[in-house]
């Protein structure tokens, strides 16, 4: 396996950042993206169409947006599947459907093909950095063969087990990601309307049993007018929450937390925040308590 080569299908926020970090790290990417000006960006040579990308190398990776654009690029009529060879290992680096994951799987292995789903955690801060999490699932020998070229996006890569377990972890996780930035939200709009002080409220938070990865990493930046742009919008968190729902469902297990998160960034989604970073949930949720901001320019002296 030339350990040289990655061919990459979508470079979109967290995909072009990921093949940046690779070709910082010596790494030939050909790149293919609907938007040519994201491959340049990343730094990577632009690929005319898949195709080009699968003659390129023997490791493949995707960052697609779901499950159904997923499908349409690798069944499409020019699609992965069409082009794709014998010993060629193809990774799935979105938020997708496990079930779909599964059978995607099984039709790469009839052509002698290893489909790997590799699940990310730590948004676009931890991808320029390449520090991602990546939770793996499919054949151990080569979640193995892949460590080269997942060393220069990840700090930790844990292997779930076979194919669609990457992904199912994924899902769980992002369900619990949900969760506490939209209940977060909710609580410091909350503070805001009692007229605590934010950053003290989230002082006594972080050293409670309240504490979250919300509260330790997004509303300390909140509350001083950073939304932290860039990271997962609103729609697509309510897609992960949904695929979330739908996964447990094909596992026998009932939801009883998600409609919380799915009101919340349904919210943020009719109120025009839907395009935007999800942590605008907390706009959504000051526009109906009263036209709430965490951030007013009030504490701009404080924190010079």
């Amino acid at each position: 396996m030339n350990k040289e080569r990655v061919g990459f299908i979508g470079l979109g926020n967290m995909g072009g950042r990921m093949t940046r970090r690779l070709v910082d790290a010596g790494i030939a990417v050909l790149g293919y993206d609907t938007a040519r000006e994201r491959v340049d960006a990343a730094g990577a040579k632009a690929a005319g169409t898949v195709g080009e990308v699968l003659a390129f190398a023997d490791v493949v990776m995707m960052s697609l947006p779901d499950s159904k654009v997923v499908e349409a690029v690798v069944e499409g009529e020019d699609g992965v599947l069409a082009h794709c060879r014998e010993g060629q290992i193809v990774v799935d680096l979105s938020t997708a459907a496990a079930s779909s994951t599964i059978r995607l799987a099984k039709r790469f292995a009839e052509r002698g093909v290893r489909y790997v789903d590799a699940g990310i955690s730590g948004g676009a801060a931890a991808a320029e950095k390449g520090s991602l999490t990546l939770m793996v699932g499919g054949a151990a020998d080569a979640v193995a063969a892949l460590q080269w070229a997942f060393a220069p996006i990840s700090s930790k890569v844990a292997y779930m087990g076979e194919s669609g377990a990457g992904h199912t972890t994924k899902l769980l996780n992002n369900f619990l990601n949900a969760v506490s930035l939209a209940a977060s939200a909710e609580v410091m709009v909350a503070g805001k309307k009692a007229g605590l002080d934010l950053h003290l409220l989230l002082d006594v938070l972080n050293s409670s049993s309240g504490v979250n990865f919300a509260t330790l990493n997004r509303f300390p930046k909140i509350v001083d007018g950073d939304y932290l742009e860039g990271g997962l919008t609103g729609k697509l968190m309510t897609k992960d929450v949904v695929l979330y729902v739908d996964r447990i469902r094909e596992l026998g297990v009932i939801s009883l937390n998600s409609a919380g998160p799915l009101a919340s960034f349904g919210l943020g989604t009719a109120l025009g925040y839907g395009d935007v970073i999800s942590n605008r949930v907390v706009d959504a949720i000051g526009d109906v308590s009263g036209g709430v901001r965490l951030f007013d320019g009030a504490n701009k002296e404080k924190n010079a």
